[in-house]
């Protein structure tokens, strides 16, 4: 439907040109515009650049804004694990260290078995069901101290906020740029390029070489913008570097057992 009516709007905006210049013609006076640097040229060229500048801003912002959040989330859901950790240690054996055992392995699991599965927009069931495991284990602990009681109740907050920002991830990892930006930053920055010929110059010699600069610019700027089109799946996407630190810290502990 979404296609059907952009093709719509295409046609009409043509129309509307063609009818325009019928008229303009048969009841307007006015002068022959055909030099390539005239006045319909030049009109059609500033708002074409415009637009491409509008879409390719959109291609490009949208995604790095999503991916930017991306990022700092890993590092809010690393230290959440961490917290939890520590919080874990002041849980009294056998109860503590196996605890310990399953955040770090959890975290180790979201590094090596879960990362690359992101890259197709999704997460690990396992992944969750460790988490519901963890909290169910930890819910039903006995505790008799009132230390470790407080140990508890901040480990179910610490692990409250790991699921909070883990549905954060899965959302990131389903984010996708507008439909069509893309396609249409491609359209427009190639008629942008071929404007010139299009309205009747023949650019020579040293005047292709502003030509060409731009040309090239605009497609390293079209590449950059793909590669930033999926927070967990280009060249510029986010890393599991939070939690590969998260890791080295716990094994740093002089409790990690």
């Amino acid at each position: 439907m979404m296609i059907l009516v952009s093709v719509l709007a295409v046609v009409c905006a043509v129309g509307v040109v063609a009818v325009a210049a019928f008229l303009f013609r048969r009841f307007v006076r006015g002068t022959d515009d055909l030099l390539p640097n005239g006045p319909s040229a030049g009109h059609a060229g500033s708002m074409l650049s415009s637009l491409f500048l509008l879409v390719f801003a959109i291609a490009i912002v949208v995604p790095w804004s999503t991916a930017d959040a991306a990022r700092h989330n890993t590092y809010a859901e690393s230290q959440a694990a961490v917290e939890s950790y520590w919080s874990a240690a002041r849980i009294p054996a056998p109860a503590g260290p196996e605890l310990r055992r399953q955040v770090r392995d959890y975290v180790d699991f979201v590094v090596r078995t879960e990362w690359p599965l992101m890259a197709s927009g999704g997460l690990s069931q396992e992944g969750a069901s460790r988490l519901e495991t963890l909290r169910t284990q930890v819910t039903g602990l006995v505790l008799g101290d009132e230390d470790a009681k407080a140990a508890r109740g901040d480990l179910l907050d610490e692990m409250r906020e790991l699921s909070s920002a883990r549905r954060q991830r899965a959302a990131d990892a389903g984010a996708k740029p507008p439909a069509g930006v893309l396609p249409l930053a491609i359209v427009t920055g190639v008629i942008v390029i071929i404007f010139p010929f299009l309205a009747g110059a023949r650019p020579r010699g040293k005047t292709l070489v502003p030509l060409s600069l731009m040309a090239g610019l605009l497609g390293l700027g079209i590449f950059l913008a793909w590669q930033i089109s999926h927070v967990f799946a280009s060249g510029l996407s986010v890393g599991p570097e939070a939690y590969e630190a998260a890791l080295t810290e716990m094994r740093r502990l002089p409790w990690s057992g």
